[in-house]
């Protein structure tokens, strides 16, 4: 028989035996479930417990209008909520901001101040509902308008629990929604973990996310090797900044895709898994378990759904799910059928949540742990992908570590060169996608999208006009002045952060003042 290969070009036999498991040793790869190496999960009753969170991700135009979408994902049975920025909010400029033109609200909320974020959160329970921020350069600033608004409603900080991305070294692989460069950047991100062990101390400070490099085209061994690379120098500049590894690591999360491989793709976060407690423990030092849990939520690829017969996305998202589910994900996000045609509408977004509801309770999936445990095929592919990973974690650190490879445009390459061999592999038939390559239709029903109304911006802008006429413009400016004396400095910059967001002053602003001390990332033209 022919040999296929895996998404990330391994090889994948038509027959699996014991012979593929002659090297295994189930004691120091698998160990039990909850226990290291983690493989089998980071919890040892897994699901039968209770079922992954379900966390909807969604944000678009006014943060009335999220709101709204946000009660009825509650009102359905989301046990957490996940929140889409606009760009403008994402790149640290205010909706009024030149740069924002034609972006306000497109994307994601816009969310300009401490006023807009108390409308967006309006009326749930910031005490019982988890909540993830998809926010990474200007995470700080969201995070802390988060804690003024619980805390306005009588929430204490310490009773918050959620995440922000604060993922800033993808975003100079990746995505590019980053602001300040990398030493800076690394410095806020420091700044958080302290902050949020004193402070908020339920808050995952980061999510690592291998998700949009996989999105902007790496392979599965790609994206887990690239993500725990970035994650290992969270780690050091933390290390380096004096905190102590067993205090801020088991807050660390990660991020990650599922795509409609599934065999491959179980493999890849039980290796992934494995990888981690590995590093943590061996490279450094840590003591507590919890360091060495890689924790992570999963969406199911966006760039795996089609324009073309979106109802067919709902079979793409339902098989993705599974995979997350199958590979033991803390937290899912299903994507909705139509978003490859524009934001989801609210039909959509319901039947995105039903496919986690019937995965949970309708199927078999969760009343045992770790369903492929033993698997020939999946502990074979579990160990080919994590030795493929430490490959390409060592190439990184041949390089100086992630900051230093960024900056010599490697990940950005390699991931580059496996986009563009996807996409010949579309263009000439190789690679089967139903409806857009194959088993395609001419005259397909017009669908009808939920478009983002322009005004919006308008809108925004007054909206911050009346917040700059009514606020106290001198206390604003002292406080600025504050983190503008911080970011000279070595102090943790949340704090005077907190005060100039608690005065009033603006997302943009204060990523204003942070871009004047510290600068703005420019990169490398092309390599």
């Amino acid at each position: 028989m022919s040999e296929a290969t895996t998404e990330s070009g391994l090889p994948m036999k038509a027959v699996y035996g014991p012979d593929d498991l002659q090297d295994f040793d189930p004691a120091t790869m698998l160990g039990e479930p909850g226990s290291y190496p983690f493989t089998r999960g980071v919890y040892p009753s897994m699901y039968t417990g209770r079922p992954w969170t379900m966390r909807q991700y969604a944000g678009f135009g006014t943060a009335a209008e999220s709101n709204a979408r946000y009660r009825e994902l509650v009102a359905n049975g989301t046990g957490g909520l996940s929140v889409a920025f606009d760009l403008p909010t994402q790149m640290g400029y205010d909706s009024d901001h030149q740069l924002a033109a034609g972006e306000v609200g497109k994307v994601g909320v816009a969310i300009d101040s401490v006023d807009d974020m108390a409308v967006l959160f309006d009326g749930l329970p910031l005490d019982e509902v988890s909540t993830s921020m998809t926010i990474n350069a200007p995470a700080a600033s969201l995070l802390l308008m988060y804690q003024l608004v619980a805390e306005a409603n009588g929430i204490p900080a310490s009773r918050l629990t959620g995440t922000i991305q604060n993922d800033v070294l993808k975003e100079y692989i990746a995505r590019g929604t980053y602001i300040y460069p990398p030493a800076q950047s690394l410095r806020l991100i420091s700044n958080i973990f302290a902050y949020c062990h004193a402070e908020i101390p339920r808050w995952n400070t980061i999510s690592i996310s291998g998700y949009h490099m996989a999105e902007a085209g790496a392979t599965p061994v790609q994206e887990i090797a690239f993500t725990l690379a970035n994650a290992k120098a969270y780690v050091q500049a933390a290390v380096d900044a004096g905190l102590q590894v067993d205090d801020f690591a088991p807050r660390l999360s990660f991020f990650f895709v599922a795509r409609t491989t599934l065999l491959e793709e179980v493999a890849k976060f039980r290796a992934a898994r494995r990888i981690w407690a590995r590093i943590m423990k061996e490279e450094f030092g840590a003591q507590n378990p919890k360091s060495m849990m890689l924790r992570f939520h999963t969406q199911t690829a966006g760039v795996q759904l089609t324009a073309q017969q979106p109802e067919v996305n709902l079979v793409r998202v339902a098989v993705q799910g599974l995979a997350a589910v199958l590979g033991g994900t803390q937290s899912l996000h299903t994507n909705s059928f139509d978003e490859a045609i524009a934001l989801p509408t609210a039909k959509a977004a319901r039947l995105a949540l039903r496919t986690q509801q019937v995965l949970a309770y309708e199927t078999d999936v969760t009343r045992t742990v770790d369903p492929f445990a033993g698997s020939y095929v999946v502990e074979s592919l579990t160990d080919e992908v994590e030795e493929a990973a430490m490959e390409l974690i060592r190439a990184v650190d041949d390089r100086g570590g992630a900051v230093h490879a960024i900056e010599q445009g490697f990940q950005k390459s390699e991931i580059e060169r496996s986009a563009y061999e996807t996409a010949l592999q579309i263009d000439s038939g190789e690679r089967v996608v139903v409806g857009q390559n194959r088993y395609r239709i001419e005259d397909e029903e017009r669908y009808e999208p939920l478009r983002v109304d322009p005004a919006i911006e308008v809108a925004q802008a007054e909206r911050l006009a009346r917040l700059r006429a009514e606020r106290d413009g001198d206390a604003v400016d002292r406080a600025l002045d504050g983190v503008r004396a911080a970011a000279r400095g070595t102090d943790n910059v949340l704090y005077p952060m907190l005060d100039a967001l608690r005065a009033r002053a603006t997302g943009g602003e204060v990523a204003d003042a942070l871009r004047e001390v510290w600068g703005q990332y420019t990169p490398r033209e092309t390599f």
